[in-house]
């Protein structure tokens, strides 16, 4: 069994995007669990951002600057994409309100799809070549059900989502001590801690691999080359066999 780091990670980028409701200088709990899988990235050389959403003064819509559709204001455009395009890894982390993402998460994920539209160097779509997790906190229920609507959503906008690619903590059923709180057992969970390690490897090790193999082939997948009529195979009408 391998012991050691296969391959080097230190040209790669990563963005966690905290969805906490709560502002900073706020305790966040999401931000505790966040802060292990990004201390795992940096210790293998990788330049890692955090970004506190909700400190942003961001713009609600599906445009890719608001500013555009009347709103006087949008810290999404300037402040938070810039971050989110350079990175190869981006990991969302929130919290569960009625065994559900917070309303921060879907207004990040609405920005990401506001975006979905633009193009990379390839004539691809934007998120192509990138790859993506999640990570999620509470203190009852919702962690699998919070973590497909959001992994779901990446890959439908082009992220690439690796194999065991989220994690998170709830602690009991019902009302009861977040992650962060004195004797929650949060931190030391061995499950919360296992899963956590292996998203954020296996975030590194296709990270490495498409950015070694330039992303994703660029044939069959090109907007432009279909709007010119090329199928790449595709038969509208192909006939009975």
């Amino acid at each position: 069994m391998p012991d050691e780091t296969p391959t080097t990670y230190s040209d790669l980028k990563a963005v966690f995007i905290n969805c906490t409701l709560k502002k900073s200088p706020e305790q966040s709990h999401t931000q505790g669990l966040i802060d292990k899988s990004a201390a795992l990235m940096r210790a293998q050389g990788v330049t890692v951002d955090n970004v506190r959403f909700i400190d942003h003064d961001i713009a609600t819509g599906i445009y890719p600057d608001m500013r555009e559709h009347g709103w006087a204001t949008d810290g999404w455009f300037d402040e938070v994409w810039p971050i989110v395009v350079a990175a190869d890894i981006l990991v969302i982390g929130g919290p569960i309100w009625l065994g559900d993402n917070s309303s921060v998460t879907r207004q990040l994920i609405e920005r990401l799809y506001a975006m979905s539209g633009l193009f990379n160097e390839k004539g691809q779509y934007t998120f192509y070549g990138k790859t993506a997790g999640a990570l999620l906190t509470g203190n009852e229920d919702g962690v699998k059900h919070a973590a497909m609507s959001i992994l779901y959503s990446l890959q439908h906008i082009g992220y690439t989502i690796p194999p065991a690619a989220d994690a998170g903590w709830i602690g009991e059923v019902g009302p009861g001590p977040s992650y962060l709180d004195s004797g929650s057992g949060g931190p030391e969970n061995d499950f919360t801690n296992r899963n956590t390690t292996f998203m954020t490897w296996n975030l590194l090790h296709l990270a490495r691999m498409l950015k070694d193999a330039g992303g994703i082939p660029a044939y069959g997948n090109i907007q432009q080359a279909w709007d010119d009529g090329k199928r790449s195979g595709f038969e509208a009408n192909p006939e009975y066999r």
